[in-house]
């Protein structure tokens, strides 16, 4: 019950952004400048002043690098498996594939980064940016790669790729705020004082953007498809990324931290991918949707669930 009441706000603002969304106290249009603003500014702004000035040296980084990495990698490994059973079964379809496939390996950042500030503070923060400092880049390129393949729009240039991954924001302001931490300098006072005023702005605004973006309707009567994404996403992913732990040493709040991002539902980005690049945007709404509803009990119960195994204490 504590962790629930912890995390409770956070999907309070989720369901007020999608009130004032489908009230249309903000217009549906200003929403993608609110998303953009958080995507650009605020967001690399709370992961470099997180990265920037966290003590690195006692964070078991080599442990929880293999252990998200190889989540990943697994899981991606999983889906190409699961694609000819899907196929033959439910009679799948390439473009429907693509977004099966980014459902299950994206995380959302913002939902992740909130909780794990709410229960960890600075430190929780650090471990979340350095998983996406990690991750972001190879889930983007694997990605974007899977929708060239499978989907029905025009397949991108391998330079092209390189520059969407080289133009995420999240990236660099992870990247500066590492080369602050290790040239030893510090932040300049103003500039930290800016980065965390930015900072604060980051969370409430981005999560008012998740809420603005779910799409009930679209998930009111979800598929075979809907549902193989969720469970791969919000119980698969934790499963995998406790098993992982066990084996590489990975404990306490950067375990918690792990399976946080692990329990979290897909990032929303995807959908504006899986239009732009021929995936089935409908069925990632509604399988984002799914997600994001079933994960304010399906969280909670994750936490918990890892305070409460043995071998990982």
């Amino acid at each position: 019950m504590d962790v629930f009441n912890s995390i409770l706000p956070i999907f309070v603002l989720v369901v007020v952004g999608n009130v004032i969304r489908r009230t249309g106290i903000v217009p549906m249009d200003d929403w993608k400048g609110v998303e953009l603003i958080c995507f650009w500014l605020f967001f690399p702004a709370i992961l470099c002043f997180t990265l920037a000035t966290v003590d690195l040296e006692n964070l078991p980084i080599g442990s929880l690098s293999v252990t998200v990495l190889a989540v990943t990698g697994i899981m991606w490994t999983i889906l190409f498996v699961l694609k000819p059973v899907l196929q033959s079964r439910n009679a799948m379809s390439d473009a429907e594939f693509t977004t099966v496939f980014q459902a299950s390996s994206r995380f959302h950042g913002f939902i992740a980064l909130a909780i794990v500030l709410k229960l960890y503070g600075e430190t929780g923060a650090a471990y979340v940016a350095i998983i996406m400092a990690l991750l972001v880049p190879p889930i983007n390129i694997v990605n974007i790669v899977v929708l060239a393949a499978f989907g029905k729009g025009q397949t991108p240039g391998f330079s092209n790729i390189i520059r969407v991954v080289i133009r995420n924001p999240i990236i660099w302001g992870a990247m500066i705020g590492l080369a602050i931490n290790f040239s030893g300098f510090g932040l300049w006072e103003p500039a930290q004082t800016t980065l965390e005023l930015l900072g604060s702005a980051a969370l409430g605004a981005g999560l008012l953007t998740v809420g603005a973006g779910l799409r009930i309707k679209a998930a009111l009567k979800p598929s075979l498809l809907v549902w193989t994404g969720v469970v791969l996403r919000l119980a698969l992913t934790p499963i995998l990324v406790v098993v992982l732990a066990w084996l590489t040493g990975l404990r306490g709040e950067a375990f918690e931290a792990a399976i946080i991002c692990a329990a979290v539902p897909t990032a929303m980005n995807g959908y504006v991918l899986a239009r732009t690049m021929g995936g089935d945007a409908e069925l990632y709404a509604a399988t984002a949707t799914v997600q994001t509803v079933l994960s304010f009990g399906s969280i909670p119960l994750v936490i918990w669930l890892a305070r409460h195994l043995p071998w990982l204490g």
